[in-house]
């Protein structure tokens, strides 16, 4: 074979990168061929770069993943937690992007 196959999109690809997590700081990160998304909870970094490679058609070379636990919140005077989300920052190969303004 003298091309690699293209990856075949999974039903759980869908399932394990929610969506692209936007913030000032990712946005830099971008500046280094790097983007954050939320994934799933239970998701591994294979999982995780498995989905990207095949939802994006780009080469994934690092992925690093952070558990931010949910803040204590008060509203109306009563606590609350907020839900515990898991982010993993995904490293592109060179001269590879993703566009995260738009939809997969």
């Amino acid at each position: 074979m003298a091309k690699k196959d293209q990856k075949a999109v999974d039903i759980r690809h869908y399932d394990v990168v929610l969506a692209p997590h936007i913030t000032e700081k990712s946005t830099l990160l971008s500046e280094h061929n790097a983007v954050v998304f939320q994934v799933a909870g239970d998701a591994s970094k294979p999982e995780i770069k498995a989905a990207v490679e095949a939802l994006f058609s780009v080469d994934v070379t690092n992925v690093n993943t952070i558990v931010q636990k949910g803040k204590t919140k008060r509203w109306k005077g009563k606590p609350y937690t907020r839900s515990d989300m898991k982010k993993a920052i995904v490293t592109l190969a060179a001269g590879q992007t993703i566009d995260v303004t738009t939809g997969i």
